[in-house]
């Protein structure tokens, strides 16, 4: 296993233990991550979001289904199971691509069905509308403006 798919091992064990700080550690001071719920974060953005998403979680499960990696790239598939703030159980079937510099993720894309997890995070409004940029605009609203708070605050 060369040093980049260690990388990607060390990343999702940390979040299986809902452990936000070693996830951020794996990321470059200038890294970028996104997904269709969190486009386009840069710097200490992807860090400060798992540390919330992680410090949140109640019942989260985390599993690494397969990754690899060589020539400074890499690819995971991993699951999450956990209760969303509306009470809804959610399993989410993810695909990462990465790409490393200095042993470190450099860049970071989380890719899912918006539609399916819209239908089991927010039910009959993600049935409804889960399909529509409007629905996926508050979204990414609500979670840019989650994501400020919580770094604003006190640590």
């Amino acid at each position: 296993m060369d040093s980049d798919d260690e990388l990607i091992v060390r990343f999702y064990e940390a979040f299986a233990r809902r452990d936000g700080d070693a996830m951020a550690a794996c990321y470059a001071a200038d890294a970028s991550f996104s997904d269709p719920v969190f486009p386009g974060l840069r710097g200490g953005e992807p860090g400060a979001m798992w540390r919330m998403l992680t410090g949140r979680a109640q019942d989260l499960t985390v599993t690494l289904v397969g990754h690899g990696a060589a020539g400074g790239r890499g690819t995971a598939r991993w699951q999450a199971d956990y209760t969303f703030r509306t009470g809804r159980r959610v399993h989410n079937d993810v695909t990462a691509e990465f790409r490393f510099r200095d042993g470190l993720i450099a860049e970071h894309r989380d890719s899912f069905s918006f539609y399916a997890w819209s239908r089991q995070a927010l039910g009959p409004a993600g049935l409804a509308l889960g399909w529509t940029p409007l629905l996926r605009s508050r979204v990414q609203r609500e979670a840019r403006a989650g994501l400020q708070e919580f770094m604003a605050a006190p640590s």
